[in-house]
């Protein structure tokens, strides 16, 4: 009788023992695909969260012109960029809203007094009032950086209503000094709903009369080319190091301030990396703890079966083939364990994400978990290994045995 068939014929023999090894390894595969699912689920909100998110690089410095934050954008490291141009700027036939508050008696006469602020960026999303929430686009649509070589301009909604402007209406623009005016497209309006200040402030510093346009179209108006700042979105926090570097190399020496604002990252990544490293954990941990308990089942049978073991010896049967028929029969209750615990694994990997991400603050819920076939793949592959430790390692003191000390050992 060959191996393979007495392994059959000993697992519905001994069917307690049977039962014992197949909850054991339905457990195991229950906590492995879902360790596994809880992993793959991490990985691809963090990627999602990463490439949403990202962290912001602010930087500011003398030399820092559009030229300058240019050449530091197009550094691979930088996913997108915004520099911020500002300067108040008198309007051509528009009308600024003003503050509900009487004007005191000692405000100054600065170009800003009656104006609006113009503020020249590359990409109205980078701004953190947008990629916040709190401001957003009511009509027409964003500024983007395929808008550099335009003239267009975002308008607040009052402001837009006061002077009954719509999207795709044109505005007139002048310089702080008067001299140069230029005509600009409205290619979209956006609300911002914060109140007013409560006490008086110049009119381009309400917030209804900030107006943006692209960096370049304000630098022409004659605002010159020196951002107060310059954005630079990167993919996560260990990019920044070598960001300041490029900067350096860009600006020329440290004459210029660095500064990583990396919280939303810290608080959208951290937690899912610190449940994806509990899952890597959690994995290691129940494939050395089941192949220890395996081996150690397994060992306790060989001994019960040394009766056994030895008559097959003296009949002529290899020393492999007994080490075999051991594997054969762990290894047998695999494939109903695996399709078992693939229909709790899911359900297990959601809710032990969510119990482990709802410890965490300002993060979001896990995604849905997919299970795909590489995962059962890469589960069966452990239990196939788990299979072999616990019984070829046991197994092994066979090799040393001879079928007249198995049958005389009354130990």
């Amino acid at each position: 009788m060959n191996f393979v068939k007495r392994a059959a014929l000993s697992l519905v023999a001994r069917r307690a023992k049977t039962a014992l090894l197949l909850g054991i390894f339905l457990v195991i595969c229950t906590l492995l695909l879902g360790g596994f699912l809880l992993q793959d689920a991490t990985s691809r909100q963090e990627a999602e969260a990463q490439r949403r998110i990202g962290v912001d690089v602010t930087v500011r410095g003398d030399r820092l012109t559009l030229a300058t934050a240019a050449a530091l954008g197009s550094s691979p490291l930088v996913e997108r960029y915004n520099p911020l141009l500002r300067g108040a700027a008198k309007p051509s036939g528009l009308t600024p809203l003003t503050s509900d508050v009487p004007e005191p008696d000692d405000a100054t006469d600065d170009p800003g007094h009656n104006g609006l602020m113009l503020n020249g960026i590359r990409d109205s999303e980078m701004l953190l009032d947008f990629a916040s929430g709190r401001s957003r686009i009511v009509a027409g649509r964003a500024l983007t950086e395929k808008d550099a070589g335009r003239r267009v301009v975002l308008l607040e909604r009052r402001l837009a209503d006061k002077n009954e402007l719509k999207a795709g209406d044109t505005v007139g623009l002048r310089s702080s000094d008067g001299r140069r005016t230029e005509t600009f497209e409205i290619i979209g309006l956006y609300e911002d709903p914060r109140p007013d200040p409560s006490q008086w402030v110049a009119p381009s510093e309400l917030i209804a009369n900030q107006v943006y346009a692209p960096a370049p179209a304000v630098s022409a108006l004659g605002f010159g080319t020196k951002p107060s700042t310059a954005v630079f979105k990167i993919g996560s926090p260990e990019r920044a190091e070598r960001l300041h570097a490029e900067a350096a190399r860009v600006l020329g020496g440290d004459g210029f301030r660095f500064d990583v604002n990396d919280k939303a990252f810290r608080d959208q990544v951290l937690p899912l990396r610190r449940v994806g490293a509990f899952a890597g954990s959690l994995l290691w941990l129940i494939a050395l703890s089941g192949a220890v308990i395996l081996g150690l089942i397994v060992l306790l049978t060989i001994k019960e079966r040394r009766d056994e073991l030895g008559m097959l010896l003296a009949l002529g049967e290899k020393k492999w083939k007994l080490i075999a028929q051991h594997t054969v029969e762990v290894t047998a209750l695999l494939l109903p364990a695996l399709a078992v615990a693939a229909l709790g694994a899911q359900s297990f990997a959601e809710e032990a994400g969510e119990t482990l991400l709802a410890r965490e603050e300002h993060t979001a819920s896990l995604p849905e978990v997919r299970m795909e076939a590489a995962d059962l793949g890469r589960v069966a592959g452990i239990g196939l290994g788990i299979s072999l430790v616990a019984t070829v390692v046991p197994g092994a003191g066979i090799l040393r045995l001879h079928p007249r000390s198995i049958l005389t050992d009354t130990e």
